[in-house]
């Protein structure tokens, strides 16, 4: 796996015992945005603490295209779980960060 450019937004996660790489490519956020709705929201929602765990999931797989077909949506919110809110915090805020800013 390669390492995650921080400066395009890009970051990783632990799923299953793999590196999961999310990029937040124009692909992958337009849709993330047609299931979820509007980004800025998404990013307001996760600064006023309302982002919930179904969120979380849904963007990270539309980030993490191309991964090992075993790594399912499902799977990927079990990680967030185990991994809790403040080891994913840090992915999280640097993928909006990406998404708010822009490189």
């Amino acid at each position: 796996m390669s390492v995650p450019n921080v400066h395009r937004g890009e970051a990783s996660i632990e799923v299953g015992g793999e590196q999961l790489m999310l990029r937040p490519s124009f692909g992958a956020l337009v849709a993330a945005e047609e299931e979820l709705g509007s980004l800025f929201e998404l990013v307001e929602g996760a600064a006023e603490g309302s982002l919930k765990l179904g969120q979380i999931a849904t963007l990270f797989d539309h980030l993490s295209r191309g991964r090992p077909e075993a790594i399912t949506r499902e799977r990927i919110g079990e990680a967030v779980v185990e991994m809790g809110l403040a080891r994913v915090t840090p992915a999280l805020k640097l993928v909006l960060t990406q998404i708010l800013q822009g490189r």
